[in-house]
């Protein structure tokens, strides 16, 4: 049985298998692991975010490290400082440095590991019910199996995917809150396969899960979280089974006492860590380029080392060898091996070129800036008590030089919350969105919740008349057109819906008088006005995106049938009757809520026969009893009974938009960035929020289907993206307004359109002449997928931002990755680069921090590579004097502070708090951020302009004091310490001439370097110190001879005039030449008002329906599964008078 079952799922695709109560089989079958190698086939139930373990934490982080080319570069001249033959410097004076290098940043990660595993352990803790032989036992997700059975209570979140066998619902239905996977905080309905419902339920639960022996056959483990196959194999009968099946690892229980599920896939096996990728090391473009211009350093270093080792060959050939002095000193040695030694004595000698305290400092500036996120208390939400939050180190300047940002919806861009805000009944629209007027009171209604965000008395006044039919038949239809489950607490009616479309409805009938009571397989109780009806139901048409409507036909108290129908604008008005009345006025209601950007609804009614009834009756029952095309068959019937309708009226609610959200994309889009939305809803909702937040202009084109189609199988993608009128043909006149238009595209289209390289290349250059792209129905996967494409196909940096588990792998994707502290739950900030509480800190986050960053960082690092190169470069002229012995220009001590101590602290400070304007001028000022994304502050020309320019300095640096000096009887250390001096003078120069906002650190820390030059430079040459250590102070008494001749002070103050010539010039004409009115930044005082709405002028985009990812609960509620009568008792008809007391 077991060989032949086991075919017949290999035939199938279905190799998985599982068995209920059977860890005999699955235990010995466990993936472990050791190292990097991993073996076994069932994964365990823990989560791993970290990178290290005890046994890999030294040798990952070394490999890490030494992946920087400077760091090996300088662990191959601590090698070579350690032989005497070649060693021109002392050993410590690299290795202390490098030391300290590997130590702070290995610290570094090991703390941010170690909070990754204090998460982790956290996820892994949670408390779970385990069943064993003894019956449920208390146990944690850690403990967790492929095959245990769970025991799930309500509000628990799924500690892995399950397949679900009972539960203490009606026919093992349940309800789950999958916010945490999709976005959605609307319930999902689940229930368990009939056969397991049927044999499970039939005594004591626990009892009967004991002997379970079923054996699941599915799928291997994979990230389709919308699908899934597999069949049940128990007492011989097999059973299929599919997602409608299956709790998924993630999700909350609600609404539901208790469930019971078989554990399918565990840990990383889980459809939710399928989605979630893998960790990934993320490096700037600015740290690769660095290493770029390390290794061209090395390069030329090597070749000049190889230059001067020739020379040095020569000069012992020609010259030394004629000399006696010269040829004693040589001894032995051939010119050829002389040179061969200096070769790699000069290659120590010019080490310093590339200072290992570069990093050093980089690493500090990059923390302090992360520092200053988390104290901005302009990014600090209140509400939530979360400030922003850097949790890595090392992407700060990325935050300057964004180009596209791909965004989740719900939950980024909205609060998750829809309002009703207007309505139109009979040509009347009720309902102000502008003013802010009182709440209306509702103390009549004693069935009301509060909460309602809807303010016009007049409607009102007119239900509580009933002097309008239209009115009240429009309410009646809220109340009875939907299939929204109802729960009692406290007394009142609580709303389970499908979608919070449904959820929005049904409450706002609620507190306007029409309660939604209770319903039955076959019947609804409603609480019109306080008058209590039944009706009874006889059909549910349901909701599905391609009906894009819904409808329930039902027998009014008075015997009479009635078809209430709400669906989207363009699918009722053309299903509605000839001469329909209010037909003109609603339309234009409908043009105006549109020009809000609500999200419609038209309900519309229709009045039935009894004859139509028999007979359409008769259709439907056919239709339904179809074996084949029965879907298809069902919505020619449905379509049978949705037309001859009678307009009512139009619904408006808000999907309202977080603060600031239209404010902040507008801005972004100002700065250049081209803003992706990347959702799982439906391409309606997503564009009305589109338009909502300013993602797209009132007058944008909206691109998609065949029509997006034929742009990209044109031969060109230069398009200007309008139609002519008459031909609706696609122009390509490239001098139009190209950026006129927004592309729309479907998850199943996105697969279609980019299926090829080509394909997707062309995708991303059509996207970047579009003011922006909107992708809905994709799969968190998909959402990864469109983050690799834009950074394949463009050269921008990408930025993922979500607030949710679904949002995980895009944000691990991109270059930067923002986590918003949502209510979906931690992941999203837990795989995060950045965590905000609130999508419109984003601006402040990319314009100010990112842009001084940006600034900050190009500035050190071109500061940095100037004073460094300068500084080494000085040995290569020197060396022309000294017949290429790879002597040194300068002092072993000198060499080791000149970066650390003499000149760290004003390039720390620059770094630090350099600022161009402020940051209410950054903001008001977008445009400027422009400079990030072009790279203009550091790219390959600004770096050989610096390298140039520190080559000039060097020269400087040398020749001019050789030249005043050598005509006076000084020696060769007194023109060691005027070299020195001036090289210290120009960079201090250089660093005051580069800063351009100054505080009193910067001030301090001019005024320490310089005094620290000259205490250290008398305390390292003075004779106790010779005495105690001849071999390394050597310059006995040179600091003070050389201060008390004013020669010297001329000479090094000439030198550094000369030598920062250049930069003092380039200012003063950039200054002189530049406009009067370019540095003019003009900042509003005037407080930005709030608004989600604004007009439009496009009515045809205006209707959405629900959020929901599958069908509605119509087929539940025609079997009657899940249906409770949860009423309290009604003493008779409640009269709204007598509902006062």
């Amino acid at each position: 049985m077991a060989k032949r079952d086991t075919s017949c799922s290999e035939e199938t695709g279905m190799t998985w298998q599982v068995r209920a109560n059977c860890q005999h089989f699955h235990k010995p079958l466990g993936r472990k692991s050791f190292l990097c190698f991993r073996w076994g086939r069932y994964a365990d139930n823990l989560v791993r975010s970290y990178k290290y373990s005890p046994l890999t934490f030294l040798p990952l982080t070394l490999y890490e490290q030494f992946q920087r080319a400077a760091n090996f570069f300088f662990l191959l001249i601590v090698v070579m400082q350690c032989v005497p033959l070649i060693a021109t410097l002392p050993w410590y004076i690299t290795m202390l440095p490098l030391l300290t290098v590997l130590i702070m940043r290995g610290a570094k990660d090991l703390l941010t590991d170690l909070g990754r595993r204090r998460s982790d352990a956290k996820i892994n803790r949670r408390p779970c019910d385990i069943l064993t032989t003894q019956g449920f036992t208390a146990a944690q997700w850690k403990d967790v199996c492929v095959g245990d059975i769970l025991r799930i209570h309500k509000d628990q979140v799924i500690p892995a995917d399950l397949l679900l066998l009972c539960s203490t619902e009606p026919h093992s239905l349940c309800y789950v809150e999958t916010a945490d996977i999709d976005g959605e905080t609307n319930l999902k309905f689940r229930q368990a396969p009939a056969i397991t419902h049927d044999e499970l339920t039939s005594g004591p639960i626990e009892e009967l899960l004991l002997p379970f022996d079923g054996v699941v056959w599915c799928e291997e483990p994979n990230g389709r979280l919308y699908l899934f196959r597999g069949e049940l194999h128990w007492r011989g009968q097999s059973h299929l089974l599919d997602i409608e099946h299956m709790l998924l690892r993630g999700t909350v229980l609600r609404n539901t006492d208790t469930v019971y599920g078989l554990v399918i896939y565990t840990g990383s096996d889980s459809k939710i860590l399928r989605n979630c990728g893998s960790l990934k090391v993320k490096k700037t473009w600015m740290e690769r380029f660095l290493n770029k211009v390390v290794v061209t350093i090395v390069v030329c270093l090597l070749t000049v080392a190889l230059l001067l080792a020739v020379g040095c060959g020569l000069f012992e050939h020609w010259v030394g060898s004629k000399i006696e002095v010269l040829a004693a000193i040589r001894g032995s040695y051939s010119p050829a091996y002389r040179g061969f030694l200096n070769f790699w004595g000069y290659i120590i000698l010019l080490s310093p070129a590339m200072p290992i305290s570069l990093y050093i400092t980089f690493e500090l500036i990059h923390v302090v800036h992360c520092l200053q996120i988390g104290w901005d208390i302009k990014m600090y939400w209140e509400e939530n008590e979360k400030p922003a939050q850097a949790r890595t180190t090392s992407l700060n300047e990325e935050l300057g030089q964004v180009g596209h940002l791909l965004s989740d919806k719900t939950g980024t861009l909205t609060q998750n919350r829809l309002i009703f805000r207007q309505c139109c009944i009979a040509g009347h629209i009720y309902g102000d969105i502008t003013a802010k007027t009182k709440p209306l009171d509702l103390s009549w209604n004693r069935f009301s919740c509060g909460g309602l965000q809807f303010s016009d008395q007049r409607l009102v006044d007119r239900l509580l008349q009933r002097n309008c039919p239209e009115t009240l038949e429009f309410f009646t239809a809220l109340a009875l057109c939907h299939t929204v489950m109802s729960e009692w607490k406290d007394g009142l009616p609580r709303y389970q819906a499908a979608s919070p479309d449904e959820e929005a409805l049904v409450c706002a009938a609620r507190e306007l008088g029409w309660v939604f009571l209770s319903r039955t397989r076959d019947s609804l109780t409603v609480s019109e006005l306080g008058f209590t009806l039944h009706y009874h139901l006889l059909a549910v048409l349901d909701f599905s995106s391609k009906r894009r409507r819904m409808s329930v036909l039902v027998r009014t108290p008075d015997g009479g049938l009635k078809l209430y129908c709400k669906g989207a604008d363009v699918i009722i008005l053309e299903r509605l009757r000839k001469g329909s009345p209010h037909q003109e006025s609603t339309e234009q209601a409908l043009e105006a809520f549109a020009q809000s950007c609500l999200r419609t609804l038209c309900v519309a009614v229709r009045c039935v026969s009894e004859a139509q009834w028999m007979e359409w009756s008769h259709a439907l029952s056919q239709a339904a009893m179809a074996t084949t095309h029965r879907e298809t068959m069902l919505e020619e019937v449905y379509e049978q009974m949705e037309k001859e309708l009678t307009m009512l009226g139009v619904t408006a609610i808000e999907d309202r938009l977080q603060e600031g959200v239209p404010e902040t994309i507008s801005s972004l889009r100002q700065a250049g960035v081209k803003v992706w939305v990347l959702t799982g809803d439906k391409t309606e909702t997503a564009v009305n929020v589109g338009y909502a937040c300013k993602l797209m202009d009132p007058d944008t084109r909206l691109l998609q289907g065949e029509e997006l189609r034929q742009l990209l199988q044109s031969p060109t993608t230069e398009v200007s993206f309008h139609k002519d009128k008459e031909s609706l043909v696609w122009s390509t006149d490239k001098m139009s307004q190209k950026s006129k238009a927004a592309i729309v595209v479907d998850g199943f289209e996105l697969a279609e359109l980019t299926k090829t390289p080509e394909m997707g290349g062309r995708f991303v250059a059509l996207s970047n002449q579009c003011q922006s792209v909107l992708c809905c129905r994709v799969t968190p996967a998909q959402k990864a997928e469109v983050v690799e494409l834009v950074k394949k196909n463009s050269s921008s940096v990408t930025m993922a931002i979500g607030d949710g588990a679904n949002d995980v792998n895009m944000i691990k994707t991109a270059h930067i990755g923002v986590g918003l502290c949502g209510v979906e739950g931690g992941q999203a900030v837990q795989n995060a680069d950045f965590a905000l509480a609130q999508f419109s800190f984003l601006r402040r986050l990319l314009l100010v921090h990112g842009r001084w960053s940006y600034r900050r960082i190009c500035s050190f690092l071109r500061y940095f590579l100037y004073k460094t190169t300068c500084f080494a470069l000085v040995h290569i002229w020197y060396s022309l004097y000294n017949g290429f012995s790879a002597q040194p220009m300068y002092e072993s001590w000198f060499i080791a502070l000149y970066t650390v101590m003499y000149t760290s602290l004003p390039v720390q400070c620059l770094g630090i708090f350099e600022q161009d304007i402020s940051a209410e001028s950054s903001l008001n000022r977008p445009e400027l951020y422009r400079v990030g994304q072009k790279q203009e502050l550091f790219n390959p020309l600004i770096l050989c302009g610096t390298l140039l320019y520190s080559i000039y300095t060097s020269i400087i640096l040398f020749f001019i004091p050789v030249g005043v000096l050598q005509s006076l009887d000084l020696d060769y250390q007194t023109l060691a310490v005027t070299v020195e001096m001036s090289a210290v003078f120009s960079a201090t120069l250089e660093i005051i001439l580069q800063t351009r906002f100054w505080t009193k650190y910067n001030c301090a820390a001019v005024l320490f370097s310089l005094v620290v030059f000259f205490l250290s430079s008398v305390i390292l040459h003075s004779p106790r110190l010779f005495t105690s250590f001849p071999n390394d102070y050597i310059f006995f008494g040179a600091s003070l001879n050389a201060f008390a001749n004013p020669v010297v002070w001329l000479t090094a103050i000439l030198t550094t005039c000369t030598a920062v010539l250049p930069s003092f010039t380039v200012q003063a004409l950039s200054v002189v030449l530049a406009k009067n009115n370019k540095h003019k930044i003009h900042s509003s005082k005037e407080p930005v008002e709030l608004k989600s709405w604004f007009n439009r002028g496009v009515p045809h985009r205006r209707s959405s329906y629900a959020m929901s990812q599958g069908k509605g609960f119509g087929k539940l509620m025609t079997l009657g599964m899940g249906v409770r009568s949860t009423t309290p008792s009604l003493e008779g008809r409640v009269t709204p008078a007598t509902s006062l007391h």
